[in-house]
């Protein structure tokens, strides 16, 4: 996750398969488009024309208080605070903003008082998105549950690996390289070297019985296995080898070996279930190689607090404020009646994740949980829509915290 090399169809997860809502292919975004020099991802919003409705939203807050407590012990540590300011957006006004959203969900406002209350004390910032009026391509990534074992079998032969000792990272926990024995360094070698060279071996960590599947968690970034004892281990990402993400699924489109149309994750894994002998061949064309250490509980996004479903968003934390409260309007797909059917969407979210695919502001994306049916939820998530932040008005905060008059605001609020 961490990443996760994310993502994206999750689909952008194997692929990052571009496309367009439109008929015409010359018209299609280019979600990918890097910000011009000096643009900021976000635009502060002072036409009220231009708000976004949070009234639903303000009735479905499950999961959103324990997801603020896990962007408020990111903000916590030291090392947070240089990738800010962004513009006028600070770290010292992040960590109010969630305590201050916090402070109102603690005090029982749902619905109608808790969208009066929020848009009292928030001030809204909207995406510039892929074409600067806001577009964004919303896409999804999920934690598959594989078999595997954590000691290696004539069925369990597909390793992966840990963090290996010989790569170097930077101050910020960029990749250096690989560390030489002379003392210099040099680009840590691609996944088809790694792979074919045996170089890491030793450092295995788990292994798999199929090498797709050990690709699909390479991509998502984390995965759980189920043990032949009936243990659940869960694997999370770590670090990669400093190589940029390369989308398998396109070659194959490219190649006329996945058809563009009804190309999703399941048809990836049907086509190499049929043609085993092809996955080295498309997976090697990815050179970016995800290492991974155990963890306990749920996978862990790059700011290394654990991600929560439909909550978490992965975004480029180059140009997005990290772990700050988002709000998102287009459509997610949902478990109905034995289905799952895609349905508009407005929600808060946090931002505590991020991606080798996910490189713009046109680009975020939707964490939908663990196991085959988040899976299946994650292949259909390809929409566009829009994106905001909420940071709470700088009036309302002294010193890092929400101004006291927040308190006597939210209490004189009536409750549910």
């Amino acid at each position: 996750m961490k990443r996760r090399v994310l993502f994206g169809l999750i689909l952008s997860s194997c692929l990052t398969f571009i496309g367009c809502k439109t008929a015409q292919k010359a018209e299609a975004p280019d979600y990918n488009r890097a910000l011009p020099p000096g643009q900021y991802a976000l635009r502060k919003i002072t036409d009220p024309a231009m708000m976004p409705d949070i009234y639903l939203a303000c009735f479905n807050t499950r999961d959103l208080r324990s997801g603020i407590d896990k962007s408020l012990s990111y903000l916590s540590k030291p090392s947070s605070e240089q990738f800010f300011p962004m513009g006028d957006i600070t770290h010292e006004r992040t960590v109010a903003s969630l305590k201050a959203l916090g402070q109102l969900l603690d005090s029982g406002l749902y619905g109608r008082d808790l969208e009066s209350a929020i848009l009292s004390q928030f001030d809204f910032y909207q995406s510039v998105g892929c074409d600067d009026r806001g577009t964004v391509l919303f896409t999804g990534y999920y934690t598959p549950i594989f078999d595997g074992s954590l000691t290696p079998s004539d069925q369990y032969k597909y390793p992966l690996y840990k963090q290996p000792q010989d790569l170097v990272k930077g101050q910020n926990g960029e990749i250096l390289g690989q560390q030489l024995a002379d003392g210099t360094t040099r680009p840590y070698p691609q996944r088809r070297e790694i792979e074919e060279s045996g170089m890491l071996k030793g450092q295995e960590i788990a292994w798999m019985a199929d090498p797709f599947e050990v690709y699909i968690a390479h991509v998502q970034g984390s995965a759980i296995l189920r043990t032949p004892d009936g243990q659940q281990v869960t694997l999370g990402y770590t670090a990669n080898n400093g190589h940029e993400y390369q989308s398998v699924g396109q070659q194959m489109i490219k190649d006329g070996a996945m058809p563009a149309e009804g190309y999703s994750l399941k048809s990836m894994i049907e086509y190499f279930k049929a043609h085993p002998d092809q996955i080295a061949k498309y997976v090697y064309q990815n050179p970016r190689y995800v290492f991974f250490g155990t963890d306990s509980g749920n996978p862990r996004g790059c700011l290394n607090e654990c991600v929560t479903t439909r909550r978490t968003i992965a975004t480029d934390k180059t140009i997005y404020p990290r772990a700050a409260i988002s709000f998102l309007k287009t459509s997610l797909p949902r478990q109905q009646e034995g289905a799952i059917r895609k349905a508009p969407f407005a929600g808060f979210g946090l931002d505590q994740d991020a991606g080798g695919a996910i490189r713009a502001a046109g680009r975020c994306d939707v964490y939908m949980g663990v196991g085959d049916n988040a899976g299946k939820m994650a292949g259909q998530v390809y929409e566009e829509g829009k994106l905001y932040y909420l940071f709470v008005k700088p009036g309302l905060m002294t010193a890092g915290q929400p101004h006291a008059a927040t308190a006597p605001l939210a209490a004189a609020m009536p409750s549910k």
